[in-house]
Protein backbone atom coordinates (compact mmCIF):
# COMPACT_ATOMS: atom_id res chain seq x y z
CA UNK A 1 0.00 0.00 0.00
CA UNK A 2 2.55 2.40 1.15
CA UNK A 3 4.23 1.61 -2.39
CA UNK A 4 0.91 2.47 -4.21
CA UNK A 5 0.52 5.63 -2.65
CA UNK A 6 4.18 6.67 -3.46
CA UNK A 7 3.55 6.13 -6.90
CA UNK A 8 0.57 7.58 -7.24
CA UNK A 9 1.81 10.78 -5.05
CA UNK A 10 4.63 10.70 -7.99
CA UNK A 11 1.91 10.71 -10.77
CA UNK A 12 0.51 13.48 -9.34
CA UNK A 13 3.90 15.45 -8.67
CA UNK A 14 4.90 14.94 -12.32
CA UNK A 15 1.16 16.40 -13.35
CA UNK A 16 1.05 19.64 -11.43
CA UNK A 17 4.95 20.00 -12.23
CA UNK A 18 6.24 22.54 -14.94
CA UNK A 19 5.74 21.71 -18.45
CA UNK A 20 9.78 21.01 -20.11
CA UNK A 21 11.75 24.47 -21.28
CA UNK A 22 11.99 21.83 -24.36
CA UNK A 23 8.00 21.59 -24.69
CA UNK A 24 7.05 21.76 -28.51
CA UNK A 25 3.26 22.46 -27.97
CA UNK A 26 1.87 25.42 -28.00
CA UNK A 27 0.45 26.25 -24.56
CA UNK A 28 -3.07 26.67 -24.50
CA UNK A 29 -3.20 30.22 -22.76
CA UNK A 30 -1.12 32.00 -20.96
CA UNK A 31 -1.10 30.52 -17.83
CA UNK A 32 0.03 27.64 -18.94
CA UNK A 33 2.80 29.35 -21.02
CA UNK A 34 3.91 30.82 -17.34
CA UNK A 35 4.34 27.41 -15.93
CA UNK A 36 6.29 26.70 -19.16
CA UNK A 37 8.54 29.69 -19.02
CA UNK A 38 8.63 29.70 -14.89
CA UNK A 39 8.22 33.39 -15.20
CA UNK A 40 4.78 35.53 -13.48
CA UNK A 41 2.47 35.98 -16.22
CA UNK A 42 0.26 39.25 -14.68
CA UNK A 43 -2.06 41.66 -15.62
CA UNK A 44 -3.34 45.14 -14.53
CA UNK A 45 -6.81 45.03 -13.11
CA UNK A 46 -9.19 47.45 -13.65
CA UNK A 47 -11.26 47.01 -10.60
CA UNK A 48 -14.87 48.37 -11.75
CA UNK A 49 -14.42 46.15 -14.95
CA UNK A 50 -13.70 42.78 -12.23
CA UNK A 51 -16.97 43.72 -10.63
CA UNK A 52 -18.95 44.51 -13.34
CA UNK A 53 -17.97 42.68 -16.26
CA UNK A 54 -18.29 38.53 -16.31
CA UNK A 55 -16.41 37.96 -19.19
CA UNK A 56 -13.43 40.37 -18.33
CA UNK A 57 -13.57 38.79 -15.03
CA UNK A 58 -13.37 35.12 -16.59
CA UNK A 59 -10.50 35.87 -18.70
CA UNK A 60 -8.44 37.94 -16.14
CA UNK A 61 -8.72 34.58 -13.89
CA UNK A 62 -8.45 31.72 -16.36
CA UNK A 63 -5.06 34.05 -18.25
CA UNK A 64 -3.49 35.23 -15.39
CA UNK A 65 -1.37 33.68 -12.53
CA UNK A 66 -0.65 37.32 -11.40
CA UNK A 67 -2.36 40.71 -11.16
CA UNK A 68 -1.27 44.48 -10.16
CA UNK A 69 -4.36 46.66 -8.62
CA UNK A 70 -4.11 49.37 -11.50
CA UNK A 71 -5.48 51.91 -9.18
CA UNK A 72 -7.25 50.64 -6.10
CA UNK A 73 -4.29 50.65 -4.40
CA UNK A 74 -2.91 54.17 -4.90
CA UNK A 75 -2.90 56.39 -2.36
CA UNK A 76 -5.62 58.86 -3.50
CA UNK A 77 -8.11 55.93 -3.81
CA UNK A 78 -7.23 54.88 -0.78
CA UNK A 79 -7.36 57.39 2.00
CA UNK A 80 -9.30 60.38 -0.20
CA UNK A 81 -9.74 61.97 2.64
CA UNK A 82 -7.01 62.05 5.92
CA UNK A 83 -7.70 59.26 8.04
CA UNK A 84 -10.58 58.01 5.92
CA UNK A 85 -9.82 55.00 4.34
CA UNK A 86 -11.19 53.18 1.79
CA UNK A 87 -10.40 49.43 1.16
CA UNK A 88 -13.03 48.39 -0.85
CA UNK A 89 -11.72 47.99 -4.33
CA UNK A 90 -8.37 47.18 -3.54
CA UNK A 91 -9.72 44.33 -0.88
CA UNK A 92 -11.23 42.99 -4.05
CA UNK A 93 -8.57 42.75 -6.15
CA UNK A 94 -7.00 40.80 -3.48
CA UNK A 95 -9.80 38.48 -2.50
CA UNK A 96 -10.30 38.12 -6.05
CA UNK A 97 -6.15 36.59 -6.38
CA UNK A 98 -6.99 34.86 -3.47
CA UNK A 99 -10.02 32.69 -4.95
CA UNK A 100 -7.66 32.26 -7.94
CA UNK A 101 -4.72 31.16 -7.06
CA UNK A 102 -3.02 34.25 -8.50
CA UNK A 103 -0.06 36.49 -6.84
CA UNK A 104 -0.07 40.30 -6.43
CA UNK A 105 2.18 43.14 -7.27
CA UNK A 106 0.93 46.37 -4.91
CA UNK A 107 1.15 49.39 -7.20
CA UNK A 108 2.25 51.78 -5.62
CA UNK A 109 3.10 53.09 -2.05
CA UNK A 110 5.38 56.62 -3.50
CA UNK A 111 4.56 58.32 -6.60
CA UNK A 112 3.95 62.02 -7.30
CA UNK A 113 0.53 61.48 -9.01
CA UNK A 114 -2.65 60.19 -7.74
CA UNK A 115 -2.19 61.76 -4.08
CA UNK A 116 -5.18 63.39 -2.29
CA UNK A 117 -6.07 66.40 -2.66
CA UNK A 118 -5.74 67.27 1.21
CA UNK A 119 -2.20 65.99 1.14
CA UNK A 120 -1.25 68.13 -1.95
CA UNK A 121 -3.76 71.44 -0.62
CA UNK A 122 -1.78 70.53 3.03
CA UNK A 123 1.46 71.06 1.83
CA UNK A 124 0.90 73.71 -0.60
CA UNK A 125 -0.68 76.31 2.17
CA UNK A 126 2.33 75.34 4.77
CA UNK A 127 -0.50 73.14 7.07
CA UNK A 128 1.93 70.15 6.91
CA UNK A 129 5.13 71.22 7.02
CA UNK A 130 8.37 68.58 6.33
CA UNK A 131 8.09 66.51 9.98
CA UNK A 132 4.14 65.84 9.80
CA UNK A 133 4.98 64.92 6.20
CA UNK A 134 7.37 62.31 6.98
CA UNK A 135 5.12 61.24 9.78
CA UNK A 136 2.21 61.01 7.03
CA UNK A 137 4.38 59.30 4.67
CA UNK A 138 5.35 56.43 7.37
CA UNK A 139 1.65 56.11 8.46
CA UNK A 140 0.65 55.60 4.91
CA UNK A 141 3.06 53.18 3.99
CA UNK A 142 2.61 51.34 7.40
CA UNK A 143 -1.03 51.09 7.20
CA UNK A 144 -1.21 49.77 3.95
CA UNK A 145 1.66 47.51 3.26
CA UNK A 146 0.72 46.32 6.99
CA UNK A 147 -2.86 45.83 5.65
CA UNK A 148 -1.87 43.40 2.99
CA UNK A 149 0.95 41.36 4.87
CA UNK A 150 1.44 38.04 3.65
CA UNK A 151 -0.50 38.79 0.70
CA UNK A 152 1.23 40.82 -1.83
CA UNK A 153 4.42 38.91 -3.47
CA UNK A 154 5.99 42.23 -4.32
CA UNK A 155 5.52 46.03 -3.82
CA UNK A 156 6.58 49.06 -5.80
CA UNK A 157 7.43 51.22 -3.38
CA UNK A 158 8.78 53.80 -4.93
CA UNK A 159 7.70 54.60 -8.22
CA UNK A 160 8.70 57.33 -11.20
CA UNK A 161 11.17 58.96 -9.30
CA UNK A 162 13.53 60.07 -11.74
CA UNK A 163 12.54 62.49 -14.32
CA UNK A 164 13.27 62.88 -18.22
CA UNK A 165 16.22 64.85 -17.74
CA UNK A 166 17.83 61.51 -15.61
CA UNK A 167 17.54 64.21 -12.46
CA UNK A 168 15.50 62.99 -9.04
CA UNK A 169 12.17 63.91 -9.90
CA UNK A 170 10.93 67.16 -8.35
CA UNK A 171 8.37 65.91 -6.62
CA UNK A 172 6.58 66.84 -3.06
CA UNK A 173 8.50 63.90 -1.39
CA UNK A 174 12.22 65.41 -2.39
CA UNK A 175 11.21 69.46 -1.81
CA UNK A 176 10.28 68.47 1.63
CA UNK A 177 11.96 65.60 2.61
CA UNK A 178 15.25 65.17 0.55
CA UNK A 179 16.42 62.35 -1.26
CA UNK A 180 16.26 60.41 1.84
CA UNK A 181 12.74 59.52 1.43
CA UNK A 182 13.74 56.70 -0.89
CA UNK A 183 15.54 54.61 1.88
CA UNK A 184 13.13 55.75 4.02
CA UNK A 185 9.97 54.41 2.33
CA UNK A 186 11.65 50.85 1.57
CA UNK A 187 12.62 50.46 5.35
CA UNK A 188 9.04 51.23 6.29
CA UNK A 189 7.89 48.77 3.35
CA UNK A 190 10.06 45.85 4.34
CA UNK A 191 9.48 46.86 8.42
CA UNK A 192 5.21 46.02 7.65
CA UNK A 193 6.06 43.17 5.68
CA UNK A 194 9.43 41.58 5.86
CA UNK A 195 8.48 38.78 3.34
CA UNK A 196 7.23 41.13 0.55
CA UNK A 197 9.59 41.72 -2.69
CA UNK A 198 10.75 45.61 -2.67
CA UNK A 199 11.00 46.99 -6.00
CA UNK A 200 12.07 51.03 -7.86
CA UNK A 201 9.76 51.17 -10.80
CA UNK A 202 10.22 53.57 -13.68
CA UNK A 203 9.00 53.98 -17.30
CA UNK A 204 11.89 54.65 -20.36
CA UNK A 205 14.05 52.63 -18.38
CA UNK A 206 14.77 50.28 -20.79
CA UNK A 207 16.31 53.04 -22.94
CA UNK A 208 16.74 56.02 -21.75
CA UNK A 209 20.52 56.31 -21.17
CA UNK A 210 20.07 58.98 -18.27
CA UNK A 211 17.67 57.66 -16.42
CA UNK A 212 19.33 53.99 -16.34
CA UNK A 213 22.57 55.66 -14.81
CA UNK A 214 20.17 57.95 -12.40
CA UNK A 215 18.58 54.21 -11.35
CA UNK A 216 21.41 52.44 -11.09
CA UNK A 217 23.19 54.84 -8.93
CA UNK A 218 19.63 54.74 -6.45
CA UNK A 219 19.83 51.63 -6.49
CA UNK A 220 24.03 51.12 -5.77
CA UNK A 221 23.53 54.03 -3.04
CA UNK A 222 20.54 51.56 -1.11
CA UNK A 223 22.06 48.74 -1.20
CA UNK A 224 25.62 50.20 0.30
CA UNK A 225 23.65 51.37 2.76
CA UNK A 226 21.79 48.11 3.12
CA UNK A 227 18.62 48.69 2.75
CA UNK A 228 16.14 46.20 1.71
CA UNK A 229 15.48 46.61 -1.83
CA UNK A 230 14.65 43.65 -3.93
CA UNK A 231 13.72 44.08 -7.53
CA UNK A 232 13.76 46.51 -10.73
CA UNK A 233 10.83 47.35 -12.41
CA UNK A 234 10.77 48.34 -15.93
CA UNK A 235 7.42 49.81 -16.96
CA UNK A 236 7.42 48.23 -20.99
CA UNK A 237 5.13 50.99 -22.11
CA UNK A 238 6.06 51.03 -25.91
CA UNK A 239 5.01 52.36 -29.09
CA UNK A 240 5.34 50.89 -32.64
CA UNK A 241 6.12 54.20 -33.83
CA UNK A 242 9.56 54.29 -31.75
CA UNK A 243 12.16 51.65 -32.73
CA UNK A 244 11.92 48.65 -30.40
CA UNK A 245 15.11 49.23 -27.34
CA UNK A 246 17.29 47.08 -28.74
CA UNK A 247 19.91 46.54 -26.00
CA UNK A 248 16.79 46.37 -22.86
CA UNK A 249 18.83 43.05 -22.21
CA UNK A 250 21.87 44.76 -21.62
CA UNK A 251 20.28 47.03 -19.63
CA UNK A 252 17.92 44.42 -17.44
CA UNK A 253 21.67 42.44 -17.01
CA UNK A 254 22.89 45.82 -15.50
CA UNK A 255 20.59 45.90 -12.95
CA UNK A 256 20.47 41.95 -12.10
CA UNK A 257 24.12 42.16 -12.02
CA UNK A 258 23.45 44.08 -9.22
CA UNK A 259 22.10 41.05 -7.23
CA UNK A 260 18.39 42.51 -7.60
CA UNK A 261 15.73 40.10 -9.60
CA UNK A 262 13.66 42.15 -12.29
CA UNK A 263 9.96 42.52 -13.66
CA UNK A 264 8.32 43.80 -16.84
CA UNK A 265 5.66 45.39 -14.81
CA UNK A 266 3.27 47.71 -17.39
CA UNK A 267 3.94 46.11 -20.82
CA UNK A 268 1.75 47.57 -23.31
CA UNK A 269 2.44 48.52 -27.18
CA UNK A 270 0.36 51.51 -28.62
CA UNK A 271 0.13 52.61 -32.05
CA UNK A 272 -0.95 55.40 -34.26
CA UNK A 273 -4.62 54.41 -35.22
CA UNK A 274 -6.48 53.09 -37.02
CA UNK A 275 -4.98 49.55 -36.47
CA UNK A 276 -4.08 47.98 -39.30
CA UNK A 277 -2.71 44.14 -40.09
CA UNK A 278 1.09 45.30 -40.17
CA UNK A 279 0.66 47.77 -37.17
CA UNK A 280 -0.59 44.50 -35.26
CA UNK A 281 1.90 42.41 -37.32
CA UNK A 282 4.91 44.59 -35.22
CA UNK A 283 3.19 45.04 -31.86
CA UNK A 284 3.33 41.18 -31.62
CA UNK A 285 6.78 41.47 -32.84
CA UNK A 286 7.82 44.04 -29.63
CA UNK A 287 5.41 42.04 -27.11
CA UNK A 288 7.07 38.75 -27.80
CA UNK A 289 10.35 40.26 -27.80
CA UNK A 290 10.25 42.04 -24.16
CA UNK A 291 8.56 38.74 -23.09
CA UNK A 292 11.40 36.62 -24.71
CA UNK A 293 14.39 39.47 -22.71
CA UNK A 294 12.34 38.59 -19.61
CA UNK A 295 13.02 35.26 -19.99
CA UNK A 296 16.32 35.06 -21.54
CA UNK A 297 17.36 36.69 -18.06
CA UNK A 298 17.32 34.19 -14.74
CA UNK A 299 16.10 37.00 -12.49
CA UNK A 300 13.61 37.87 -14.19
CA UNK A 301 10.48 37.03 -12.66
CA UNK A 302 7.18 38.66 -13.75
CA UNK A 303 6.12 39.96 -16.92
CA UNK A 304 2.83 41.87 -16.82
CA UNK A 305 0.92 43.91 -19.00
CA UNK A 306 -0.67 46.56 -18.43
CA UNK A 307 -4.38 45.65 -18.73
CA UNK A 308 -5.46 42.55 -21.22
CA UNK A 309 -8.42 44.49 -22.99
CA UNK A 310 -8.28 47.63 -25.42
CA UNK A 311 -11.81 47.78 -24.22
CA UNK A 312 -10.26 49.05 -20.61
CA UNK A 313 -6.98 50.91 -21.22
CA UNK A 314 -4.97 53.95 -20.06
CA UNK A 315 -3.70 54.95 -23.68
CA UNK A 316 -6.57 56.85 -25.74
CA UNK A 317 -6.61 59.43 -22.72
CA UNK A 318 -2.93 59.85 -22.45
CA UNK A 319 -2.09 59.81 -26.16
CA UNK A 320 -4.40 62.03 -28.82
CA UNK A 321 -4.84 59.26 -31.35
CA UNK A 322 -2.89 56.53 -30.43
CA UNK A 323 -4.55 52.80 -28.97
CA UNK A 324 -4.98 49.48 -29.34
CA UNK A 325 -1.76 48.78 -27.25
CA UNK A 326 -3.21 45.71 -25.42
CA UNK A 327 -3.23 41.71 -26.17
CA UNK A 328 -6.68 41.79 -26.81
CA UNK A 329 -9.62 43.73 -28.48
CA UNK A 330 -12.39 44.85 -27.27
CA UNK A 331 -14.21 42.25 -27.55
CA UNK A 332 -11.26 40.30 -25.66
CA UNK A 333 -10.53 38.39 -29.30
CA UNK A 334 -6.79 37.44 -29.07
CA UNK A 335 -5.04 39.56 -31.06
CA UNK A 336 -1.42 38.63 -33.46
CA UNK A 337 0.40 40.03 -30.09
CA UNK A 338 -1.38 37.02 -27.79
CA UNK A 339 -0.54 34.19 -29.85
CA UNK A 340 3.14 35.72 -30.22
CA UNK A 341 3.42 35.17 -26.44
CA UNK A 342 2.82 31.87 -26.62
CA UNK A 343 5.06 31.34 -29.18
CA UNK A 344 7.86 32.42 -26.40
CA UNK A 345 10.10 29.33 -25.62
CA UNK A 346 12.94 29.01 -22.81
CA UNK A 347 16.24 28.65 -24.34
Amino acid sequence: MKRLLSGLAAIAFALAAPLPAHADRTPDDLRELSRTLRVHIGSAVDATALAGEADYRRVLNQEFNHVTAENAMKWETVEPQRGAYDWEAADAVVENARRNRQQVRGHTLVWHNQLPAWLIEGVDSGAIDAKELRKILRSHIMTEVGRYRGKIRAWDVVNEVVDDTGKLRDSIWLKHLGPGYIADAFRWAHQADPRARLYINDYNLEWDAKKIETTLGIVKDLKAKRVPIHGIGFQGHLGIQYDYPGDFAGVMRRFTDLGLEAAITEADVRMVMPATAEKLATQADYYQRMLSTCVANKRCVEFTVWGFTDRHSWVPDWFEGEGAANIMDENLAHKPAYDALLAVRRK
